[in-house]
């Protein structure tokens, strides 16, 4: 499994929706009809520590329940 990229110079040029990272062009997997795009595409390029923000604030919920 390829390392997956945090910051990608062009993420529109890739399908992000598995693990194959196929051209945007040309995808192999049958992942749908469109490409999935890179979380940075959606979520600006804070993405990673905006997730991390999240899955914390998630694990705290849990713990007092």
């Amino acid at each position: 499994m390829n390392k997956f990229p945090i910051h990608p110079s062009n993420p529109e040029r890739i399908c992000w929706g598995c693990e194959k990272m196929c051209p945007a062009g040309d995808m192999a997997c049958g992942n749908g009809t469109i490409r999935t795009p890179h979380p940075e595409e959606l979520l600006g390029k804070d993405w990673l520590e905006w997730l991390e923000a999240h899955e914390h604030e998630g694990s705290e919920r849990w713990s007092q329940a």
